[in-house]
Protein backbone atom coordinates (compact mmCIF):
# COMPACT_ATOMS: atom_id res chain seq x y z
CA UNK A 1 0.00 0.00 0.00
CA UNK A 2 1.21 3.35 -0.29
CA UNK A 3 2.06 5.85 2.17
CA UNK A 4 -0.46 8.27 3.14
CA UNK A 5 -0.47 12.05 5.03
CA UNK A 6 -2.58 14.49 6.51
CA UNK A 7 -2.67 17.52 3.67
CA UNK A 8 -2.83 20.01 6.69
CA UNK A 9 0.44 19.05 8.81
CA UNK A 10 2.11 16.32 6.68
CA UNK A 11 2.16 14.28 9.43
CA UNK A 12 1.93 10.69 8.20
CA UNK A 13 -1.22 8.65 9.19
CA UNK A 14 -2.63 4.77 8.12
CA UNK A 15 -5.08 4.20 5.94
CA UNK A 16 -7.38 3.56 8.76
CA UNK A 17 -6.99 6.58 10.54
CA UNK A 18 -10.11 8.75 11.18
CA UNK A 19 -7.95 12.06 12.46
CA UNK A 20 -4.69 13.08 12.37
CA UNK A 21 -2.98 12.69 16.01
CA UNK A 22 -0.69 15.99 15.24
CA UNK A 23 -3.11 18.48 14.62
CA UNK A 24 -6.56 17.04 15.23
CA UNK A 25 -8.12 17.08 11.91
CA UNK A 26 -10.65 14.83 11.05
CA UNK A 27 -9.65 12.58 7.62
CA UNK A 28 -11.27 10.79 4.82
CA UNK A 29 -9.97 8.31 2.03
CA UNK A 30 -10.71 9.57 -1.44
CA UNK A 31 -11.12 6.27 -3.40
CA UNK A 32 -11.19 6.70 -6.95
CA UNK A 33 -8.19 9.53 -6.13
CA UNK A 34 -6.39 7.37 -3.60
CA UNK A 35 -6.33 10.30 -1.43
CA UNK A 36 -6.51 10.74 2.36
CA UNK A 37 -7.89 14.78 3.09
CA UNK A 38 -7.62 16.45 6.02
CA UNK A 39 -10.51 18.77 7.20
CA UNK A 40 -11.51 20.48 10.22
CA UNK A 41 -12.96 18.60 13.28
CA UNK A 42 -16.70 17.89 12.30
CA UNK A 43 -17.08 20.65 9.37
CA UNK A 44 -18.01 18.17 6.84
CA UNK A 45 -19.47 18.64 4.09
CA UNK A 46 -16.31 19.84 2.67
CA UNK A 47 -15.50 20.08 -1.13
CA UNK A 48 -13.70 17.81 -2.72
CA UNK A 49 -9.38 19.37 -3.17
CA UNK A 50 -9.40 17.26 -6.09
CA UNK A 51 -12.90 18.21 -7.42
CA UNK A 52 -14.17 21.65 -6.10
CA UNK A 53 -17.32 21.26 -7.40
CA UNK A 54 -17.93 18.17 -5.64
CA UNK A 55 -19.08 18.29 -1.66
CA UNK A 56 -18.00 15.58 0.27
CA UNK A 57 -19.24 13.67 3.20
CA UNK A 58 -18.17 10.18 5.11
CA UNK A 59 -19.51 6.80 4.01
CA UNK A 60 -22.84 6.01 6.10
CA UNK A 61 -20.79 3.60 7.86
CA UNK A 62 -18.55 6.43 9.77
CA UNK A 63 -21.12 6.70 12.60
CA UNK A 64 -20.66 2.80 13.41
CA UNK A 65 -16.93 3.48 13.36
CA UNK A 66 -16.55 1.25 10.56
CA UNK A 67 -15.58 3.56 7.53
CA UNK A 68 -13.19 6.50 7.09
CA UNK A 69 -14.09 6.99 3.50
CA UNK A 70 -15.94 9.72 1.69
CA UNK A 71 -19.16 9.93 -0.85
CA UNK A 72 -20.42 12.68 -2.91
CA UNK A 73 -23.12 14.67 -0.65
CA UNK A 74 -25.27 14.67 -3.40
CA UNK A 75 -25.40 11.04 -4.07
CA UNK A 76 -28.17 8.83 -3.71
CA UNK A 77 -26.12 5.87 -2.31
CA UNK A 78 -24.93 7.30 1.51
CA UNK A 79 -22.53 4.19 1.37
CA UNK A 80 -18.89 4.38 -0.03
CA UNK A 81 -17.81 1.79 -2.99
CA UNK A 82 -16.27 -0.77 -0.33
CA UNK A 83 -19.44 -0.38 1.98
CA UNK A 84 -21.84 -0.75 -0.81
CA UNK A 85 -20.90 -4.48 -1.85
CA UNK A 86 -22.56 -5.10 1.92
CA UNK A 87 -25.66 -7.90 1.36
CA UNK A 88 -26.43 -8.46 5.00
CA UNK A 89 -24.15 -7.37 8.01
CA UNK A 90 -24.46 -9.12 11.47
CA UNK A 91 -26.72 -7.63 14.25
CA UNK A 92 -24.95 -4.77 15.40
CA UNK A 93 -27.22 -4.64 18.56
CA UNK A 94 -24.81 -7.09 19.74
CA UNK A 95 -21.46 -5.64 21.29
CA UNK A 96 -19.06 -8.65 19.76
CA UNK A 97 -20.83 -8.31 16.40
CA UNK A 98 -20.22 -4.98 16.16
CA UNK A 99 -16.91 -5.04 16.90
CA UNK A 100 -16.19 -8.24 14.61
CA UNK A 101 -17.65 -6.74 12.01
CA UNK A 102 -15.75 -3.29 12.35
CA UNK A 103 -12.76 -5.38 11.61
CA UNK A 104 -13.87 -6.77 9.11
CA UNK A 105 -14.71 -3.80 7.04
CA UNK A 106 -11.66 -2.55 7.89
CA UNK A 107 -9.80 -5.96 6.04
CA UNK A 108 -11.80 -5.41 3.53
CA UNK A 109 -11.37 -1.34 2.80
CA UNK A 110 -8.06 -3.10 2.09
CA UNK A 111 -9.26 -5.82 -0.29
CA UNK A 112 -11.07 -2.87 -2.46
CA UNK A 113 -7.94 -0.66 -2.25
CA UNK A 114 -5.97 -3.62 -4.05
CA UNK A 115 -8.90 -4.08 -6.75
CA UNK A 116 -8.60 -0.66 -7.27
CA UNK A 117 -4.93 -0.32 -8.20
CA UNK A 118 -5.15 -3.40 -10.51
CA UNK A 119 -8.10 -1.87 -12.72
CA UNK A 120 -10.46 -4.89 -11.32
CA UNK A 121 -14.44 -3.58 -10.99
CA UNK A 122 -15.99 -4.86 -8.92
CA UNK A 123 -19.20 -4.98 -11.09
CA UNK A 124 -19.96 -6.92 -14.60
CA UNK A 125 -22.28 -8.07 -17.09
CA UNK A 126 -22.10 -11.85 -17.66
CA UNK A 127 -24.05 -13.82 -20.14
CA UNK A 128 -26.79 -10.58 -20.39
CA UNK A 129 -27.21 -10.59 -16.63
CA UNK A 130 -25.80 -8.59 -13.46
CA UNK A 131 -22.43 -10.10 -11.79
CA UNK A 132 -21.56 -8.21 -8.85
CA UNK A 133 -19.54 -8.78 -6.05
CA UNK A 134 -21.58 -8.40 -2.49
CA UNK A 135 -20.82 -10.08 1.14
CA UNK A 136 -22.90 -11.25 3.99
CA UNK A 137 -21.33 -11.15 6.94
CA UNK A 138 -22.91 -13.86 9.40
CA UNK A 139 -22.86 -14.54 12.86
CA UNK A 140 -23.19 -18.70 13.36
CA UNK A 141 -26.42 -20.19 15.28
CA UNK A 142 -24.62 -21.78 18.50
CA UNK A 143 -27.60 -24.23 17.96
CA UNK A 144 -26.51 -24.94 14.63
CA UNK A 145 -24.16 -27.87 14.49
CA UNK A 146 -23.19 -26.97 11.04
CA UNK A 147 -22.51 -22.96 11.52
CA UNK A 148 -21.74 -20.41 9.10
CA UNK A 149 -19.19 -21.82 6.01
CA UNK A 150 -17.01 -18.99 4.68
CA UNK A 151 -16.96 -19.24 0.98
CA UNK A 152 -17.86 -17.53 -2.05
CA UNK A 153 -20.77 -18.44 -4.18
CA UNK A 154 -21.98 -16.55 -7.76
CA UNK A 155 -20.53 -13.54 -6.63
CA UNK A 156 -21.31 -13.57 -2.91
CA UNK A 157 -18.67 -14.00 -0.34
CA UNK A 158 -20.00 -15.36 3.02
CA UNK A 159 -17.62 -15.01 5.66
CA UNK A 160 -18.60 -15.93 9.46
CA UNK A 161 -17.40 -13.28 11.63
CA UNK A 162 -15.88 -15.34 14.14
CA UNK A 163 -12.65 -14.85 11.78
CA UNK A 164 -12.81 -11.60 13.16
CA UNK A 165 -11.76 -13.01 16.65
CA UNK A 166 -7.97 -13.73 16.78
CA UNK A 167 -8.34 -16.40 19.84
CA UNK A 168 -10.88 -18.16 17.25
CA UNK A 169 -9.31 -17.67 14.05
CA UNK A 170 -6.04 -19.30 15.90
CA UNK A 171 -7.66 -21.99 16.90
CA UNK A 172 -9.15 -23.10 13.17
CA UNK A 173 -5.56 -22.25 12.08
CA UNK A 174 -4.33 -25.10 14.46
CA UNK A 175 -6.82 -27.45 14.04
CA UNK A 176 -6.30 -27.54 10.09
CA UNK A 177 -2.46 -27.25 10.48
CA UNK A 178 -2.26 -24.12 8.60
CA UNK A 179 0.64 -21.21 8.41
CA UNK A 180 -0.75 -18.31 8.03
CA UNK A 181 -4.94 -17.37 8.48
CA UNK A 182 -6.09 -13.57 8.77
CA UNK A 183 -8.78 -11.93 7.50
CA UNK A 184 -7.19 -10.22 4.57
CA UNK A 185 -5.93 -13.67 3.58
CA UNK A 186 -9.59 -14.60 3.61
CA UNK A 187 -10.94 -11.69 1.58
CA UNK A 188 -8.27 -12.32 -0.92
CA UNK A 189 -8.50 -15.60 -1.45
CA UNK A 190 -12.44 -15.53 -1.70
CA UNK A 191 -12.44 -12.71 -4.29
CA UNK A 192 -10.52 -14.68 -6.57
CA UNK A 193 -13.53 -17.41 -6.68
CA UNK A 194 -14.94 -14.24 -8.00
CA UNK A 195 -12.68 -13.16 -10.61
CA UNK A 196 -12.10 -17.11 -11.77
CA UNK A 197 -15.92 -16.51 -12.96
CA UNK A 198 -14.80 -13.26 -14.31
CA UNK A 199 -11.69 -13.91 -16.30
CA UNK A 200 -11.15 -17.33 -16.88
CA UNK A 201 -14.66 -19.26 -16.59
CA UNK A 202 -15.89 -17.94 -19.77
CA UNK A 203 -12.66 -16.88 -21.83
CA UNK A 204 -11.38 -20.12 -24.20
CA UNK A 205 -7.82 -18.90 -24.01
CA UNK A 206 -7.43 -18.10 -20.30
CA UNK A 207 -9.29 -21.49 -19.70
CA UNK A 208 -7.01 -23.53 -21.72
CA UNK A 209 -4.23 -21.86 -20.32
CA UNK A 210 -5.59 -22.02 -16.27
CA UNK A 211 -6.06 -26.04 -16.74
CA UNK A 212 -2.51 -26.52 -18.31
CA UNK A 213 -1.32 -25.01 -14.99
CA UNK A 214 -3.86 -25.38 -12.26
CA UNK A 215 -5.79 -28.73 -13.09
CA UNK A 216 -9.02 -29.18 -14.69
CA UNK A 217 -12.02 -27.61 -12.93
CA UNK A 218 -14.63 -29.94 -14.32
CA UNK A 219 -13.16 -32.19 -11.45
CA UNK A 220 -15.84 -32.77 -8.61
CA UNK A 221 -15.56 -29.88 -5.97
CA UNK A 222 -17.09 -31.75 -3.27
CA UNK A 223 -15.38 -35.13 -3.97
CA UNK A 224 -12.70 -33.57 -3.67
CA UNK A 225 -13.02 -31.82 -0.72
CA UNK A 226 -14.10 -34.94 0.99
CA UNK A 227 -10.58 -36.73 -0.59
CA UNK A 228 -8.60 -33.51 0.92
CA UNK A 229 -9.98 -33.88 4.50
CA UNK A 230 -9.48 -37.87 4.69
CA UNK A 231 -6.22 -37.95 3.19
CA UNK A 232 -4.63 -34.43 3.43
CA UNK A 233 -1.87 -33.36 0.60
CA UNK A 234 0.44 -34.85 -0.83
CA UNK A 235 3.94 -35.38 0.83
CA UNK A 236 5.48 -32.84 -2.11
CA UNK A 237 2.78 -30.50 -2.62
CA UNK A 238 5.49 -28.14 -1.99
CA UNK A 239 6.64 -28.87 -5.34
CA UNK A 240 3.85 -27.37 -6.94
CA UNK A 241 1.59 -25.60 -4.72
CA UNK A 242 1.72 -22.33 -2.33
CA UNK A 243 -0.20 -24.27 0.40
CA UNK A 244 -2.07 -27.87 1.07
CA UNK A 245 -5.34 -26.48 0.43
CA UNK A 246 -4.58 -25.47 -2.93
CA UNK A 247 -3.77 -29.11 -3.35
CA UNK A 248 -7.51 -30.19 -2.78
CA UNK A 249 -8.94 -28.57 -6.79
CA UNK A 250 -7.91 -26.63 -9.46
CA UNK A 251 -10.51 -23.54 -7.98
CA UNK A 252 -8.78 -23.72 -4.94
CA UNK A 253 -5.27 -23.50 -6.45
CA UNK A 254 -6.27 -20.36 -7.96
CA UNK A 255 -7.92 -18.84 -5.27
CA UNK A 256 -4.79 -19.79 -2.74
CA UNK A 257 -2.31 -18.42 -5.44
CA UNK A 258 -4.73 -15.33 -6.23
CA UNK A 259 -4.71 -14.63 -3.13
CA UNK A 260 -0.70 -14.47 -2.92
CA UNK A 261 -0.78 -12.56 -5.92
CA UNK A 262 -2.72 -9.55 -3.65
CA UNK A 263 -0.04 -10.13 -0.86
CA UNK A 264 2.74 -9.52 -2.76
CA UNK A 265 1.71 -6.82 -4.93
CA UNK A 266 0.93 -4.84 -1.95
CA UNK A 267 4.02 -5.33 0.00
CA UNK A 268 5.83 -4.36 -2.77
CA UNK A 269 4.05 -1.57 -3.30
CA UNK A 270 4.59 -0.83 0.87
CA UNK A 271 7.86 -1.37 0.20
CA UNK A 272 9.23 0.98 -2.64
CA UNK A 273 6.78 3.97 -0.77
CA UNK A 274 9.14 3.45 2.27
CA UNK A 275 12.18 3.40 -0.49
CA UNK A 276 13.16 0.12 1.13
CA UNK A 277 17.19 -1.00 0.04
CA UNK A 278 18.46 -4.05 1.30
CA UNK A 279 22.09 -4.92 1.60
CA UNK A 280 22.29 -7.63 4.01
CA UNK A 281 25.39 -7.93 6.08
CA UNK A 282 26.12 -11.93 4.01
CA UNK A 283 28.68 -13.08 1.97
CA UNK A 284 28.42 -14.64 -1.58
CA UNK A 285 24.11 -14.19 -1.39
CA UNK A 286 23.99 -11.57 -4.03
CA UNK A 287 20.05 -12.13 -4.66
CA UNK A 288 19.64 -10.63 -1.02
CA UNK A 289 20.89 -7.43 -2.04
CA UNK A 290 17.95 -5.16 -3.85
CA UNK A 291 16.36 -1.91 -3.51
CA UNK A 292 12.80 -1.30 -4.11
CA UNK A 293 12.57 1.59 -6.89
CA UNK A 294 9.26 0.29 -8.73
CA UNK A 295 5.69 0.56 -8.24
CA UNK A 296 4.78 -3.20 -8.80
CA UNK A 297 1.29 -2.09 -10.13
CA UNK A 298 3.14 0.07 -12.74
CA UNK A 299 2.99 -3.28 -14.91
CA UNK A 300 6.26 -4.11 -13.61
CA UNK A 301 7.11 -7.94 -15.36
CA UNK A 302 6.30 -10.48 -12.22
CA UNK A 303 10.00 -11.67 -12.64
CA UNK A 304 11.25 -8.70 -11.78
CA UNK A 305 8.07 -8.46 -9.04
CA UNK A 306 9.44 -11.95 -7.58
CA UNK A 307 12.83 -11.34 -7.82
CA UNK A 308 12.17 -8.02 -5.26
CA UNK A 309 10.04 -9.40 -3.15
CA UNK A 310 11.50 -12.92 -1.80
CA UNK A 311 14.38 -11.17 -0.22
CA UNK A 312 11.69 -8.44 1.54
CA UNK A 313 9.75 -12.17 2.78
CA UNK A 314 12.96 -13.32 4.03
CA UNK A 315 13.32 -9.60 5.80
CA UNK A 316 10.39 -9.44 6.83
CA UNK A 317 10.22 -12.92 8.29
CA UNK A 318 13.99 -12.31 10.13
CA UNK A 319 12.22 -8.98 12.07
CA UNK A 320 9.01 -11.01 12.89
CA UNK A 321 11.54 -13.77 14.73
CA UNK A 322 13.73 -10.56 16.11
CA UNK A 323 9.96 -9.61 18.27
CA UNK A 324 8.88 -13.40 18.76
CA UNK A 325 6.38 -13.50 16.18
CA UNK A 326 6.03 -16.38 13.74
CA UNK A 327 7.01 -16.01 10.04
CA UNK A 328 5.06 -12.89 8.27
CA UNK A 329 5.15 -15.21 5.22
CA UNK A 330 5.68 -18.71 5.25
CA UNK A 331 5.56 -20.19 2.34
CA UNK A 332 8.21 -21.12 -0.53
CA UNK A 333 7.60 -19.87 -4.22
CA UNK A 334 8.36 -22.91 -6.26
CA UNK A 335 9.07 -22.34 -9.94
CA UNK A 336 5.64 -23.92 -10.77
CA UNK A 337 3.67 -21.55 -8.22
CA UNK A 338 6.16 -18.53 -10.23
CA UNK A 339 4.36 -19.39 -13.51
CA UNK A 340 0.70 -19.70 -12.10
CA UNK A 341 1.23 -15.89 -10.38
CA UNK A 342 2.76 -15.07 -13.58
CA UNK A 343 -0.22 -16.23 -15.69
CA UNK A 344 -2.81 -14.40 -12.89
CA UNK A 345 -0.41 -11.28 -13.61
CA UNK A 346 -0.87 -11.09 -16.99
CA UNK A 347 -5.00 -12.00 -17.37
CA UNK A 348 -4.92 -9.42 -14.63
CA UNK A 349 -3.74 -6.89 -17.46
CA UNK A 350 -4.95 -8.10 -20.40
Amino acid sequence: MKLFQCSNCNNPVYFENTSCEKCGNDLGYLYEDEKIISFPMNSLPVANPVNKEQVLLYCANYELDACNWLVPAKSDNPYCEACSTNHIIPDLSYPENKLDWQKIEAAKRRLFYSLHKLKLPVKFIIDDAPFNLSFDFLASDPNDPNGVKTGHNNGLITLNIQEANAAHREYIKEQLSERYRTLLGHFRHEVGHFYWDVLIKNNPQNLKEFRALFGDDREDYGEALQKHYKNGAPDNWRDNYISSYATMHAWEDWAETWAHYLHLMDVLETSFNFGLTLDPEISKVPNLRVACDFDPYDGADMRKIIKHYLPLTYSINSLNRSMGHADAYPFILSEPVIKKLNFIHKVVHL
